[in-house]
């Protein structure tokens, strides 16, 4: 008799978990973890995954944590990798990182993608540890939840649907005051504003100043709630981190201040000029080539400037957009093919428009139509060819795990100069019988 009632009651838990995870979080999330998880885990993980993939992160994190090693890892694994992100981001960076060591390394490395952000984006200034709270919640619970979570400073509540949408918030004021048994929906206020993972630093700052807050929700591509922006913390990185691109594009380190000593700025950039003279050297080596043919005609050392100038400058366009859309995960490496042909046509057809304005400016200056014709092909090649290079060689770099912004504009413009120098003198050898 008890065993039938016990199966009954083994197969009515079942049937909850199975097919109402919505229902079956409601009833869980009022249990402590380590219940949460011995119940779950008495059933297969292709029953239960619904049931954890909704648990608030820091239930669902807590509950993980009392499971052995072995079920941790499978329920990671068979999580969805943006909700599984969401409960690691719940804990301090070691030890997330025990639980990342030990997964494969693939799943592993999808995860740290999804948990890493733009250096300048919301999700990089976001705090990912917020309580995610139910509607019907009460505040006893609530009080419970942020005593459990051991973090000072939690100004503002948030109160999510079942897959984790917002829809509202609670001042912890309001919490203070209201009775052990009201429920959050009866004093949560509308959300005034959220914003984005991937949305840039400048929006983030526009949106708190517009509307005069201290704290920022960010939601992923899904709408979910996964962490909040503190005006402070605002502050502090776009401090920290506001020329960090523009001095590791030229060859100095991100680490350097303005008063930092002298021998670590040397020991820094000594070894990026070092690579700047041997380049500058190849630049002109490529010069050096077509020595007598710029002796015979001086009128091509004027304009040699000219076309490296254009295509440096095309190079650049380049590489800033594409830079551009790998720090907004626009694009991956797997994009290069059409990051590669949509730079190689805009510089083609830009390339065309000035080539025919320069073309004009050195037959009027020359009178020579040989001269003129000349620059008019190279100009199209060289911004042909630096549109190309401005996008392959941040992909190239990420491909190979390196920061794209470091050092590419010295690169970059090696690259233009020689191809610009090359494309202009090497086609007046081959035609100098036009000049």
């Amino acid at each position: 008799m008890k065993s039938g009632l016990a199966n009954a009651v083994h197969a009515l838990q079942r049937d909850l978990i199975e097919n109402h995870p919505d229902d079956a979080v409601q009833l869980l999330e009022r249990q402590s973890p380590k219940e949460v998880a011995e119940m779950l885990a008495r059933y297969p993980i292709s029953a239960s995954l619904l049931v954890w993939e909704r648990l608030s992160p820091d239930i669902g994190i807590r509950a993980i944590e009392t499971l052995s090693q072995t079920q941790a890892l499978e329920i990671l694994r068979r999580m969805d990798p943006a909700r599984a992100a969401t409960m690691l981001a719940m804990r301090e960076p070691e030890a997330r990182e025990r639980y990342l060591g030990l997964l494969p390394e693939a799943e592993a490395a999808d995860l740290r993608a999804i948990l890493s952000y733009p250096a300048d984006s919301a999700g990089a200034l976001m705090d990912p540890r917020v309580l995610l709270l139910r509607a019907d919640t009460t505040v006893r619970e609530a009080l419970a939840r942020i005593r459990a979570l051991r973090r000072r400073g939690t100004r503002r509540l948030y109160v999510v649907d079942a897959e984790n949408r917002l829809e509202g918030q609670v001042d912890i004021q309001d919490i203070a005051t209201a009775t052990a048994t009201t429920r959050l929906e009866e004093i949560q206020r509308p959300v005034r504003a959220v914003i984005n993972a991937l949305a840039p630093r400048e929006e983030v700052v526009d949106i708190l100043e517009q509307f005069r807050l201290t704290d920022l929700p960010v939601v992923d591509a899904e709408e979910r709630l996964i962490g909040v922006v503190r005006y402070r913390n605002l502050m502090a990185a776009a401090e920290d981190e506001a020329t960090v691109a523009m001095q590791t594009m030229v060859g100095v380190s991100k680490d350097e201040r303005a008063l930092s000593k002298v021998s670590f700025a040397v020991r820094k950039r000594l070894p990026w000029l070092h690579i700047n003279l041997a380049t500058a050297f190849l630049a002109a080596a490529v010069v050096g080539l077509f020595e007598s043919t710029i002796a015979k005609y001086t009128a091509l050392a004027v304009l040699l400037p000219v076309v490296a100038g254009q295509s440096g400058n095309t190079g650049a366009q380049a590489l800033a957009v594409t830079m551009r859309g790998l720090a907004l995960r626009e694009i991956r490496t797997r994009h290069w093919p059409r990051v590669v042909f949509k730079e190689m046509s805009a510089g083609f057809w830009n390339g065309v428009a000035i080539a025919a304005t320069t073309a004009l400016g050195v037959w009027l200056w020359s009178g020579s139509e040989g001269l003129a014709g000349i620059i008019a092909i190279s100009m199209v090649l060289s911004m042909v060819i630096a549109g190309i290079f401005g996008a392959a060689i941040p992909l190239l770099l990420t491909a190979i795990g390196q920061d794209p912004a470091q050092s590419s504009s010295i690169v970059l413009t090696t690259v233009t100069d020689v191809t610009g120098f090359f494309s202009f003198l090497g086609i007046a050898t081959l035609f100098s019988r036009l000049l």
